[in-house]
């Protein structure tokens, strides 16, 4: 059994509501992967874990660059356990490939933005790309909206947080 940290949308929050299950964009997620103890020094299990939420994070700002219009630029990381994360050092020392859908009953919790977070997302989502190629305007734009803390819930609570928005 592995834990991932999966980058998603409200939209997909939604969805695995609805359907009771979630299938990860590409199979991709993120994990506590060997190469990913190599690449740190130091570092406990929980500080290696956030490192993983902090790349899904970054993940799923790039997934709100598509997102359909209508509910409010968030990201969210859904944490789970799944049986088949294969690591995928090729792309990034976190990064895994999940085989198939993960049902709602294997979601530990799900890490949101809060509302206060929204102006930095919406401003990032549109700068990552040139941050990419080493813009420092657009790094600092992204740094801001990866300064958000993401809120805890537990998955009983997803069908009311999305409800309330």
């Amino acid at each position: 059994m592995t834990r991932v940290y999966i980058p998603a949308t409200l939209q997909m929050l939604q969805r695995l509501v609805a359907d009771g299950e979630l299938r990860p964009v590409n199979g991709t997620a993120f994990a506590v992967t060997p190469a990913l103890r190599e690449a740190y020094a130091e570092g406990d299990d929980d500080e290696l874990a956030d490192v993983a939420l902090r790349d899904a994070a970054l993940a799923s700002l790039r997934l709100l660059g598509t997102a359909e219009p209508g509910l409010p630029l968030r990201r969210a990381v859904l944490v789970a356990d799944v049986d088949d994360a294969q690591p995928r050092p090729d792309l990034d020392d976190a990064v895994v490939r999940v085989g198939g859908p993960v049902p709602l009953d294997r979601v530990i919790c799900a890490h949101v933005d809060n509302a206060g977070a929204e102006k930095a997302v919406a401003v990032a989502i549109e700068a990552i790309d040139a941050a990419d190629i080493g813009d420092e305007d657009a790094e600092l734009a992204v740094g801001d909206a990866q300064d958000h803390d993401l809120a805890w819930y537990g998955p009983q609570e997803l069908p009311f947080l999305l409800e309330l928005l």
